[in-house]
Formats: structure tokens, sequence, C-alpha cells
């Protein structure tokens, strides 16, 4: 993009300055799109599995409802506890919102379609995702409240303990693609389910790294049944008490940012990314972009299905998993992965 309008005449630095902000617009604004429709869908996939009828009023089929909703939040008064922290109370959904649209920034879409294909961009992942928690930390602590306060704590906590997990099992991909750079990381999973699947999650000893990823992600989004910090029958709302207006509306934004993009990964790290799931001519003809979306829309159905239909856990059930049962099995696999790896790519047991 920066050589076309280097051809329109403009200097290399204004170029590069103006292909970088189109970029960045046109992952930021679809993505604002795709969150008021997966707010919608994800409404649509709780009714079906409660045999309701879901929204079905505002617009056709009901697809204006969260434009309606976002209306309605955006004109209600922004309130500011007496006791609180003014700068940091109105700083924190803006942080959580903020780190939810940087990381997108190495997502690739397609075979150079990324805003920048960086060589450590896994790195760049879970150090970006990671900042996600100062904002409910903040939330909680600048609201002079005692659930939010209740709340922040739970989140520091949780998101320490699935994050251990997360950086073990990401470490297993790492050595089976050999890069941290997320593009290779798709290349590398071309035919590798028996020369004919475009997965890595095929393998035996990533399938269930994949699997322990896949709740992880939950917990990191704080996605039912790991939603402790704003659990209502124990918090109230937890950190978002005392939120009201575009505050609150910016932390909502921030949470289904987070929850595509952990769909993007699971697609990404372990169900090939943008390739067809069968290493096959015929479906090469399918636009990349599209095989991700449907992946993602796919592992979307699967979170919402879940947040439909099981429990809540309790908190120290949340925590006994973290430590107990994921850090443990993750590290095994790594030992696995790697010791499997060592003999069969470098032959040191020859």
């Amino acid at each position: 993009m920066t050589g076309w309008f280097q051809s329109w005449g403009v200097n290399y630095e204004w170029s590069w300055f103006i292909a970088t902000i189109v970029g960045i617009l046109l992952i930021a604004l679809p993505l604002m799109l795709a969150v008021a429709m997966i707010i919608y869908a994800e409404r649509k996939i709780w009714a079906a599995i409660a045999l309701r009828r879901g929204p079905n009023v505002v617009g056709p089929w009901g697809l204006l409802q969260s434009f309606a909703d976002g209306l309605k939040v955006f004109l209600k008064e922004t309130i500011v506890p007496t006791g609180a922290n003014k700068g940091l109370f109105l700083i924190a959904p803006i942080i959580t919102f903020t780190v939810a649209l940087i990381v997108w920034a190495v997502i690739p879409f397609d075979t150079g379609v990324v805003l920048a294909d960086i060589n450590v961009g896994l790195l760049y992942v879970l150090a970006a995702s990671s900042l996600g928690v100062y904002g409910i930390i903040v939330a909680g602590w600048a609201s002079n409240s005692k659930y939010p306060f209740f709340s922040a704590l739970r989140a520091a906590a949780q998101m320490v303990s699935y994050e251990v997990s997360i950086g073990f099992v990401l470490i297993t991909v790492v050595l089976y693609a050999n890069t941290f750079n997320l593009t290779e990381i798709v290349l590398q999973q071309k035919g590798f389910g028996l020369g004919i699947v475009n997965a890595f999650g095929f393998n035996l000893l990533l399938f269930p790294m994949w699997v322990v990823f896949l709740i992880s992600s939950m917990a990191e989004t704080f996605r039912t049944p790991f939603d402790l910090t704003e659990a209502e029958s124990e918090l109230v709302a937890g950190f978002q008490t005392e939120y009201s207006s575009m505050s609150f509306a910016l932390f909502w934004l921030g949470e289904y940012g987070n929850v595509i993009l952990m769909c993007a990964l699971n697609a990404i790290l372990f169900w090939g990314g943008w390739l067809p799931p069968i290493d096959w001519a015929p479906l090469y003809y399918v636009p990349g972009i599209i095989w991700l979306f449907a992946k993602m829309l796919f592992f979307f159905f699967v979170f919402g299905w879940v947040r439909a239909t099981v429990p809540r856990y309790r908190y120290d059930q949340l925590m006994r998993l973290g430590w107990k049962i994921f850090l443990p099995l993750s590290i095994l696999f790594v030992v696995l992965v790697s010791g499997w790896l060592m003999w069969t790519r470098y032959g040191v047991a020859a």
C-alpha cells in the first residue's frame, strides 16, 4: 500500500504513515462492526439453546438490536462516584478497549494480509493481551467500592494463573513451527496431518494442548464458566458495578474484542488459519480470509455454547484447574513434544 501512495507522488515517509493509518482503520472499523454482530449472534445462540426467539424486533430479524443498545448506552449519563479516583476511573475502560485493539496489529488474515508481520508476533500477542487485566484492576481499585475491589483481586489472580499455562502451550506450537512469526506458524501447518490436513491440532501431541488453550482462552477473557470477576450472585457486577454510559460500553467492546481475538488465535495456532481444512487444490480457490472467518465463527459458537450451558465454577475450582491440572499438563507436554522432536527431527537418539 505504501508503494501505491508513492506512485501518486507522495514521499516515502508520508506514504508509510498514510498506509499505516488506512491499515489500522481497515482492521479497527470492521472489528467494531463484528463486535456488534457477534453480540447479536451470541444472544441468538443462547435463545436457541433455551428454546427462545432472541432479538427479533429491531430491524430485520433483530439485526439492529446491538446498535439500538449502543445508542441507548451512548445517551446515558456518565456517573463518577464521589469517592472514586476520577482520573483512573475514567482511564480504566480506555485501557481495556485499547489493549483489545492493539493485539490485532500482528494477526494475519491471509498471506501478506497483516498490518505488522513481525518475527516475534506470538510474543507480541502474549505480551499485549496480558495488559488487559490492568484495565480491570485499575477499574476495581479506582471505584473505591467493595465489590469492584474484590473483582480486581480475582482478575489479577485468574489472569496470572491461566497465562502461565497458555505460555507453555504456546511453547509446544513454537517448537513444532520453529518460529514465533504467526504467518510462518500457519504456513507450517500445510499438509501437517497425514500430508492432507492443514492443522497442528490433528497431531496427537498438540491436540490436548489445543483443548487446554481453548479452555484457558475462556478463562483469560473472563467468560462463563470462568466469569468470577463479574459474578452477579457474589459481586453485583464486579469491576463494572460503578460504571455507566460509554465507559461501561468500552468494557463490553474490549471483552468481545478479546473473545474474537481468542477465536482467531485458536484458528491460527492450531487449525490452519486461512488455509483450507484439507490440502486439496480446489479448496484454495476460496479466499483464505473466508476460511479464517469460518473457523473463527465456529470457535465463537463454541464460546457461546459453553456460556449458555456450563454453570459457573467456584473460585477454588477455578484456581485448582489452572494450577493443579493445566500447569502440570502443559509442562509435561512441553517435555514430550521437545523429546519427540529431538528424536524424530534432529535424530538425537541415533
